[in-house]
């Protein structure tokens, strides 16, 4: 039987709240992260990512409180990204209750950073989470600092490295379609699903039930990350779920008392 594809929402944060915008600028306020979180805990949600989405930008700490106390009262697997510099940044944010951490700026600053963190821990907590946007010559360059600063890398180059350096999955992030609801890079993903045995999940996009499903059967990701479609309320987790097994995609059920 094939592996169970995973529905997983995202939860920027800035400042301790959930944040959403439009290509990583014009942020609005999406609400308490702890809230949210019970909300899709409680739906069926396969994992939860949270992005602190300011903290590389800002020079500072991830917020170790928000992830603790999520992970006390939250029981599905969590993983944590942004302002994470170090091998003991990881193990702090693993100690706090993460299940896999996220690496991106400092992944690229240091790209031994990843092959630390899989000795350390094991492949699959470490997650590289790769920022990318189209370049003039229909290939994609990879940004960080939270979408603010330009790299200059190739970014299929760079996810082929981060896997080859042992990271055990990728966060892609479309920065041309984050937040705009127009659907996933379909093209990226396929070119990332050629290149990398790893698993892959598609960011950046997603508006309606059938870009979800796009996401999975045409570019081929492993799991399906939104935002906007979850905070504000478009469609709930079970009718993803519902949709994505009518179309004969393989998922988690949610059965829900």
């Amino acid at each position: 039987m094939p592996l169970a594809k995973r529905i997983i929402p995202c939860l920027d944060v800035d400042q301790g709240r959930v944040v959403k915008g439009i290509q990583f600028v014009d942020l609005v306020d999406a609400g308490d992260p702890l809230e949210q979180a019970h909300v899709y805990n409680q739906e069926g949600a396969d994992e939860l990512v949270f992005l602190d989405i300011t903290a590389t930008h800002e020079g500072r700490g991830i917020m170790r409180d928000v992830v603790r106390r999520t992970a006390e009262q939250v029981f599905i697997p969590l993983t944590v990204g942004g302002g994470i510099r170090t091998l003991e940044d990881m193990r702090e944010m693993l100690h706090a209750g993460a299940d896999k951490v996220a690496i991106n700026s400092a992944a690229i600053k240091s790209v031994d950073l990843i092959s630390e963190c899989a000795e350390a821990f094991g492949a699959q907590c470490v997650v590289v989470a790769i920022d990318m946007k189209r370049d003039q010559q229909g290939g994609w360059e990879v940004y960080t600092h939270g979408g603010r600063r330009f790299t200059g890398i190739d970014g299929l180059e760079w996810a082929k490295e981060a896997e080859k350096r042992g990271a055990g999955e990728l966060l892609v992030t479309s920065m041309d379609r984050d937040g705009t609801q127009i659907g996933y890079d379909l093209e990226l993903l396929q070119k990332l699903d050629d290149l990398v045995q790893i698993p892959v999940i598609a960011s950046g996009g997603a508006g309606t039930l059938e870009h979800l499903r796009d996401g999975l059967m045409i570019g081929r990701a492993h799991a399906v990350l939104a935002a906007s479609m979850f905070h504000f309320r478009q469609v709930t987790i079970k009718e993803v779920k519902d949709f994505l097994h009518e179309a004969g995609i393989t998922v988690r059920k949610v059965d829900l008392k």
